[in-house]
């Protein structure tokens, strides 16, 4: 039996006229998958991200021309939309390798950078920063990882510090006592401070420490004091994160728990990171076939934020599976539709900073993952998933008016957040550019 889970939104039962017209509707998911993300949940998705995601905004345009035109352009967007970056220059052409490139500015504007230290320093001191390290599949040298991003303006996020499964974070070469474990735990976390000082913005400090007690020796009271020797390290601009949980576990408070220890002790934690992996293709068959267990119904994911937002931070969707259940057309499109509404939602949740979309090419997933949980296939093709959110991301949440100049030169509008360009004529014919950012 599904445990019954708080109305969505509850606060909006009355839609405006703001609200959309009835979804389209996919024929390759059932009446009962549409009975949950029904109309009135959509329609309650649309106002929150009209409340929560825009600002209003007023400028005087100075020596404007009446009546002239005025275009103003949304050039970023203040919310993160991302993927991992594990398999940059690591495909098998050189034009694969440009076209995953350019997903990057295209439609991310942020990147999650492989730091894991297992094979970020598999030999004792010899840590794999530059462009001449040894290869090593999806765990790409980080110094051109980092320029690329840079020289595309794209946000950084170093995955991860310290891993809480010893399995994928610690080299091999790691000592088996704590206390020595520890002079390297914070060694390591100066190391990467020391080389890249504020040029990656943000990084999980720990990742997945929740059950630590059966994942392996570590340094006691590891946690707490991986974000203080990042404090102590890193330059204050930088941003520190937790990421664990997965959103299957429900809005579960052992999670919200660890954090708020972290925080109320005196560590700084500035985003708390949650994954939600459909790893399964046949979970992803069973949601489209309204079969599955309602792990992911959304009034299960809305009450795990909504638990989350007991942190009182940001949250970041850290990491996000979406596995077609096969790679046919009525697969391809179960996972554009499943992807969309999960988009949507988190969008429209006002504690929400970021999505980070995890494996990009089908084929490129850790072992164990699923091969067709990409946004691109094999040979680098756009996925309906791709085009579905390039909707989302660089057409429905963007903002882009023209005005016809008035007289006062006073326009106003509301928009989504982030940075505009306005772009106008002034009484001598000269074309101003302003920028302009809508918070």
């Amino acid at each position: 039996m599904r445990k019954a889970y708080p109305l969505l939104f509850p606060v909006i039962l009355i839609f405006s006229a703001l609200s959309v017209s009835a979804q389209e509707k996919s024929p390759v998911m059932s009446e009962a998958y549409y009975k949950a993300w029904n109309d009135s949940l959509q329609n309650a998705i649309d106002s929150n991200i009209e409340k929560y995601r825009k600002g209003d905004a007023e400028v005087i345009l100075e020596n404007v021309k009446p009546g002239s035109m005025v275009t103003v352009e949304q050039v970023s967007s203040d919310f993160l939309f991302g993927s991992n970056i594990f398999l940059y220059d690591q495909l098998d052409t050189p034009e694969k390798n440009q076209k995953y490139k350019d997903a990057f500015g295209e439609l991310f504007n942020a990147a999650t950078i492989a730091f894991y230290w297992k094979t970020l320093e598999p030999e004792k001191g010899k840590i794999r920063f530059t462009a001449d390290s040894p290869y090593e599949y999806r765990r790409p040298a980080t110094d051109p990882v980092v320029e690329f991003c840079e020289s595309k303006g794209i946000s950084m996020k170093g995955h991860a510090i310290i891993y809480g499964i010893r399995s994928w974070g610690h080299p091999t070469w790691m000592p088996e006592d704590r206390k020595v474990m520890e002079k390297e735990f914070e060694k390591h976390i100066k190391d990467l401070a020391d080389h890249y000082k504020d040029r990656v913005q943000d990084w999980d400090v720990v990742n997945e420490c929740y059950d630590q007690a059966n994942r392996g020796m570590m340094p006691d009271d590891y946690t707490f004091k991986a974000f203080k020797w990042a404090e102590k390290y890193f330059p204050p601009t930088v941003k520190f994160n937790t990421n664990e949980c997965d959103m299957h576990w429900g809005p579960t408070k052992r999670y919200t728990e660890i954090a708020r220890n972290l925080i109320d002790r005196g560590a700084r934690v500035d985003y708390a990171g949650v994954q939600m992996h459909i790893f399964n293709p046949r979970e992803a068959t069973q949601i489209a076939e309204g079969t599955d267990d309602g792990r992911l119904s959304p009034d299960r994911l809305w009450a795990t934020m909504e638990e989350l937002k007991n942190i009182e931070r940001s949250i970041f969707i850290s990491e996000v599976t979406v596995s077609a259940p096969e790679d046919t057309p009525k697969g391809l499109e179960i996972q554009k539709v499943l992807a969309t509404n999960l988009y949507r939602l988190w969008f429209s949740h006002p504690s929400v900073a970021g999505i980070t979309w995890w494996n990009l090419v089908d084929g490129g997933a850790a072992p164990g993952e699923p091969s067709i949980s990409g946004l691109f296939d094999k040979n680098m093709n756009k996925k309906p998933a791709y085009e579905a959110l390039d909707q989302l991301i660089n057409h429905d949440w963007r903002t882009n008016l023209t005005f016809k100049a008035p007289k006062d030169g006073k326009i106003s509008w509301r928009g989504f957040k982030g940075n505009y360009k306005i772009t106008y004529k002034d009484k001598k014919g000269k074309s101003v550019t302003l920028d302009y950012h809508v918070d």
